[in-house]
C-alpha cells in the first residue's frame, strides 16, 4: 500500500530553513569587521554566503550552474533575508577579491551559537569506534591535501606539476566536529603546524596523531602541559630500552618497553622516558606490525592501540567533506576563492549536522544531504521532512522469513537439491 503521509507545508523553502540556522546579525557584523561590506554593492555578502552554501549542497559543476539555477528561483531566494542570485562575473569577482577570513569567522561564530541553542549538540555524533573507557577528551590531529591545477594555482605551487592546498585539523572525537582548522598551501610540513593545532588542548586530554607530527620538542611541551599523546614512531628512531614492561608477547602485543632516546638532539628535546608499544594491528583487512610511542605509562598496551585506531575518524571526516560535499571542484583559481569554498563546505557540514541532531536523524550524513538536496526549493517543514521523506525512514532493515521461500506441501528437510543423497 502506497504511503500517503506527507510532511507539513511551510511558508519557507527547505534552503531558507537551513540557512536561517545562521544568526541574522552575524554576516553583516563580520562583513564590516573584515572589510567586505565596502566591496559589496548589488551582490551582498549574505547573498555570497548563500550562493557558496548552495554550490556545495547541490554539487554545482560551474559558476553558470550556480547562477542559472539560483536565478530560476529568484522569488523564493528573495525570501531568504533578501538574498539575490549572482551573475557569473560578479560571483567570480567576489570569490577573488573579498576577504575569506570572514567565512572562517562565520563558521566559528555559528558553531558557538548552535552550541548555545542546544548544549548537547555534537555528543550524539560520537565516532562509532570511540574507545568509551576513556573519560577524557580525545582529539585526532591530521591534515588532508586538496588537489588543485598547477598551471592556474601559482600561489599553491608545491612541485613542478603539483599545486595542492592543505587542510590541517584537530577533530574532537566526542562530538565529531572540528576544534581547530588551518587552510593554506601545502608547502608547510605537518609538524610545523602541530603547535597551533595542539595549542587549545588542556591537561588530561589526549591527542592522537600520525607519524608526520613526530617532533620531540613539541611532544615534550605537551608532556609538560599534562597532555597525553599517542602516535606511531619513526622507523629510524634511535633509543635504548630502560625496562621491559612485558616479559614475553601476549596476544597481539609483541613488546611493551620503557625507553630513552639516544640521539644528542633527540635526548635534549625529550629527556624523559617514553613508552614504546609494538603490536599487530589490522589495517584495511590486513594484519601488520606497528610501533607506537606515548607518554602515558598507566594505560594497557591494547588501549594504546585502540586509541590510535580511533584516529581513523578524522579520515572519515575528510571523506565526508571532500567527497560527500564535493570539495574537489572549485569555482575559482585564486587563494581567496579556494578558502571561501573550503570554509563554506565546513559551514554547510555544521548546519547539516545540527539539523540532523534536532530532527533526531538516525541515518548517515550522506543520506541527509541527498534528502535535503532533492527538496531544496520545496516548502516543507524541514524537521518533519526528514522524518517522512524518502525510503530510509527506519533504523532497521526488513528481513524476510526463510520459511516463506519454501513451497507448501514439501518437507523443509527435503527441499532443494543439496539434501538429496544419490545412490549407485
Amino acid at each position: 500500500m502506497k504511503n500517503t503521509i506527507k510532511p507539513a507545508k511551510c511558508h519557507s523553502t527547505v534552503l531558507t530553513q537551513l540557512c536561517k540556522l545562521i544568526p541574522s546579525h552575524l554576516t553583516s557584523k563580520l562583513a564590516r569587521k573584515h572589510g567586505n561590506e565596502k566591496k559589496a554593492r548589488t551582490f551582498t555578502v549574505w547573498s555570497h554566503v548563500v550562493s557558496l552554501l548552495y554550490t556545495h549542497l547541490t554539487h554545482a559543476l560551474s559558476l553558470n550552474d550556480v547562477c542559472d539555477s539560483m536565478r530560476h528561483h529568484a522569488s523564493k531566494l528573495g525570501a531568504l533575508r533578501g538574498a539575490v542570485a549572482p551573475t557569473r562575473n560578479t560571483f567570480s569577482h567576489a570569490n577573488k577579491v573579498r576577504n575569506s577570513d570572514m567565512m572562517k569567522a562565520l563558521f566559528w561564530e555559528t558553531y558557538k551559537s548552535l552550541q548555545q541553542i542546544s548544549p548537547q549538540f555534537g555528543r550524539s555524533g560520537r565516532y562509532s569506534r570511540y574507545p568509551h573507557r576513556f573519560k577524557a577528551k580525545i582529539h585526532a590531529i591530521d591534515s588532508s591535501t586538496i588537489s588543485l591545477v598547477a598551471n592556474c594555482m601559482s600561489w599553491a605551487k608545491h612541485r613542478r606539476q603539483k599545486a595542492p592546498a592543505k587542510m590541517h585539523m584537530r577533530l574532537d572525537l566526542q562530538t565529531f566536529l572540528p576544534g581547530f582548522v588551518i587552510v593554506e598551501e601545502a608547502s608547510h610540513q605537518d609538524n610545523i603546524r602541530a603547535i597551533e593545532l595542539c595549542s587549545g588542548l588542556k591537561a588530561g586530554e589526549i591527542a592522537v596523531m600520525d607519524k608526520a607530527y613526530v617532533s620531540y620538542g613539541h611532544l615534550n611541551h605537551l608532556d609538560e602541559r599534562g597532555v597525553y599523546w599517542v602516535l606511531p614512531s619513526k622507523t629510524n628512531m634511535d633509543y635504548r630500552v630502560h625496562r621491559k614492561l612485558l616479559k614475553k608477547p601476549k596476544g597481539k602485543i609483541l613488546r611493551d618497553d620503557l625507553i630513552f632516546l639516544k640521539g644528542k638532539k633527540a635526548r635534549t628535546d625529550y629527556p624523559q622516558p617514553l613508552r614504546r608499544v609494538e603490536a599487530i594491528v589490522e589495517i584495511e583487512g590486513k594484519e601488520v606490525i606497528m610501533v607506537f610511542i606515548t607518554n602515558n605509562f598507566e594505560w594497557a598496551a591494547q588501549s594504546v592501540c585502540d586509541l590510535y585506531r580511533s584516529r581513523w575518524a578524522i579520515e572519515t571526516f575528510f571523506k565526508q567533506i571532500k567527497q560527500t560535499l564535493q570539495l574537489n571542484s572549485f569555482l575559482g583559481y585564486s587563494k581567496e576563492a579556494i578558502s571561501w569554498q573550503v570554509w563554506a563546505a565546513l559551514l554547510l557540514y555544521l548546519l547539516l549536522r545540527f539539523q540532523a541532531f534536532i530532527s533526531k536523524w538516525p541515518h548517515s550524513f550522506n543520506r541527509i544531504l541527498t534528502m535535503i538536496r532533492g527538496t531544496i526549493w520545496d516548502r516543507f517543514n524541514l524537521n518533519e521532512l526528514i522524518g517522512f521523506y524518502g525510503t530510509a525512514r527506519r533504523k532497521y532493515r526488513m528481513c524476510a522469513n526463510p520459511k516463506d521461500a519454501y513451497l507448501p506441501g514439501f518437507p523443509l528437510n527435503d527441499y532443494g537439491t543439496a539434501n538429496y543423497q544419490f545412490s549407485k
